[in-house]
């Protein structure tokens, strides 16, 4: 058996690991990476960059059954599945191949390949080739989609996102359980590319939205599109030849439906489960994460971190790469920990609208004890520039703080809201205030005048002072 001993021990390749390893090295610490999967991450390979190759092509699908509404005529239309596939295969594994030579020009003694378990809070035992000692331990070790006990054995029509990308053609029909970002994205872009598609949600909620007002208008938005059950529950499932027969139960009725695919985007779980983390010496949340300190990634006062989709604090790439920054600096310089730079939280579902979130959301800033905050509000129904677009479809609401007219964030579903969430997340860190909001120049015409709007309707109504969220507009529809 190979023997080890190490300053720092990564486990995990993707890109929280891979930022980690880097930063630990930066510090001097003889540092090695360990990876038990494929090498490319998450995002590259499954998830962030595959996902929006299908959406562009859905993009480009949709484009073409609106045309006639601005005049324009284009004939008549064929989405060639293979080709859309192809497409997306192939660029996959051109953003994946960028990671992986990254991951080749790092020195082969640096890399461990193998399924790591810790044997004590010093010790990884990696499969059973190799033993490393270390005096500090990043785990990095990504996520799983989440899979539902009624789903397991069925056969291959249940499938999950990471299976979405590897086929080589579109499907006739897919039951997508789960109306959270990944269930969204994909069950919108298969739609529009002629997929018969359902969604359904075992509660009202969308996305990662908690505003009420905002919730409602996604709701319906969505719903004059695409066709999506909510308050539904999966009773069973029942592998029938080539397709799935699924039944839900719904308002106290059970419907029973035949689908070639049965896709389970029920949310990601941390892949932390395996780890021996009983033998680590650290103390674990009722989910069986490690606790740790957001501003270090430090596991209490131990020599163990924990970064990206691994501790299910903000499972986003951005987050993940802020956290393996964190984590690899701490690890690296041990005893010398310090707090490392948390942005503003940025959100977003690639769907049509977007679906953003962004600072603090509207459920945090109702919690017991948080100073109390003033909204504004506008809808994007008439807003200029979307309605020459002919995407006049969404809601912005603003939240400001009363004491100090200081902006706290947002939440929308908006045309164009990938770059509003932007603009806003930037004015959450930088500590703006809804004041110095509106002296920042607004062109024209531009759907960024719709934050103008929300802005000045805040503004009034920071100025009226201030007044009580009613708590039951918290969470509807759950």
């Amino acid at each position: 058996m190979k023997k080890l001993k190490v300053d720092v021990a990564v486990i995990g390749a993707g890109t929280a690991g891979l930022v980690a390893y880097r930063a630990a090295r930066a510090q001097g610490a003889r540092t090695v990476m360990i990876e038990r999967g494929v090498y490319g991450t998450t995002c590259a390979r499954v998830g962030c960059m595959p996902s929006k190759l299908l959406i562009a092509a859905a993009e480009a699908a949709h484009m073409l059954h609106v045309a006639p509404e601005f005049g324009v005529n284009p004939g008549t239309v064929r989405v060639d599945g293979a080709a859309v596939m192809a497409r997306v295969r192939r660029e996959r594994d051109r953003f994946v191949g960028f990671v992986v030579e990254g991951v080749d020009a790092m020195p082969i003694d640096d890399k461990v390949r193998g399924h790591a378990r810790f044997v004590d809070p010093h010790t990884l035992m990696v499969d059973d080739h190799t033993e490393i000692a270390a005096s500090r331990i990043v785990i990095a070790t990504g996520s799983s989609p989440t899979r539902l006990p009624v789903l397991e054995n069925v056969g291959p029509g249940v499938i999950t996102s990471d299976d979405v990308f590897y086929w080589d053609d579109l499907p006739r029909s897919v039951a997508v359980i789960g109306t959270g970002v990944i269930g969204l994205e994909i069950g919108q872009a298969l739609s529009r590319l002629g997929v018969r598609t359902r969604l359904y949600a075992r509660g009202g909620s969308v996305a990662q939205l908690s505003d009420p007002v905002v919730l409602k208008t996604a709701s319906r938005v969505l719903c004059e599109e695409l066709d999506i059950h909510f308050q539904s529950r999966i009773l069973r499932a029942q592998q029938d030849g080539d397709d799935v027969v699924l039944t839900t139960g719904r308002h106290d009725e059970a419907i029973t439906e035949r689908f070639q695919y049965v896709l389970e985007a029920a949310g990601r779980t941390p892949n932390v489960h395996d780890l021996g983390l009983e033998n680590a010496g650290v103390n674990l949340d009722g989910n069986g994460i490690p606790l740790f300190d957001p501003r270090t990634m430090q596991c209490g006062n131990s020599h163990i971190f924990i970064a990206g989709d691994a501790n299910h604090e903000r499972p986003v790439l951005p987050e993940a790469a802020d956290h393996g920054k964190i984590a690899g600096d701490n690890a690296g310089r041990l005893p010398d920990i310090r707090p490392g730079l948390r942005r503003a939280s940025l959100t977003a579902a690639f769907t049509e609208p977007n679906i953003v979130s962004l600072g603090a959301s509207y459920k945090a800033l109702c919690a017991p004890g948080k100073p109390k905050f003033a909204v504004g509000q506008v809808s994007f129904e008439n807003q200029g520039r979307s309605r020459v677009m002919l995407q006049n479809k969404g809601m912005l609401r603003v939240y400001g703080e009363y004491r100090t007219g200081r902006f706290l964030g947002a939440e929308m579903i908006a045309p164009r809201g990938e770059h509003l969430g932007h603009l806003l997340s930037w004015a959450v860190q930088s500590r703006l205030t809804v004041d110095q909001m509106l002296e920042m120049p607004f062109y024209h015409p531009v759907v960024e005048e719709g934050v103008r709007t929300a802005l000045r309707d805040l503004a009034a109504n920071l100025a009226k002072g201030e007044s009580d969220i009613d708590p039951d507009e918290v969470e509807p529809g759950t």
